[in-house]
């Protein structure tokens, strides 16, 4: 019989497997609009449509994280989580998402979403290995 810290961790290394493709997938769809492949309104609502998933699928993982007890996994993937939805509720009324095909090219918002999409792609790369790894121990320790 698997332990639950086991499940636990195989769910983590899956979920966190889909959030890195994710992070790739802003990555692309960022550059794609970076060199004018894409228009604003199409990426941003490419962007949009994977904003509210991203967050629930972080989210779940920190919940499980906190109810088995893993503390120091839990501390450090509350930033991110707290950041993503911290963001998610202050969106300027009138924007239609996250990110806005009216202001994606001001300020030099393009540029930091790239930069957060980078940070996330390492951070999602970083933990992959932490479950992979967690994942293993909790296997091997079970007999």
């Amino acid at each position: 019989m698997v332990s639950s810290d086991a499940l636990l961790f195989i769910f983590s290394l899956f979920d966190s497997a889909s959030l890195l493709f994710l992070a790739v997938f802003f990555i692309i769809t960022l550059s794609d609009l970076e060199c004018d492949y894409l228009n604003a309104t199409s990426c941003c609502s490419r962007l949009n449509t994977w904003v509210l998933p991203e967050i629930i699928a972080h989210t779940i993982v920190l919940v499980l994280l906190l109810f088995n007890f893993h503390w120091i996994l839990f501390c450090v993937n509350l930033p991110l989580a707290a950041y993503e939805i911290y963001r998610y509720i202050n969106i300027p009324s009138g924007n239609t998402g996250l990110y806005d095909p009216t202001e994606i090219h001001n300020r030099g918002q393009l540029k930091s979403y790239m930069k957060e999409a980078m940070v996330k792609l390492a951070f999602h790369l970083v933990f992959f290995f932490i479950y992979l790894y967690s994942m293993i121990l909790a296997l091997l320790s079970r007999d």
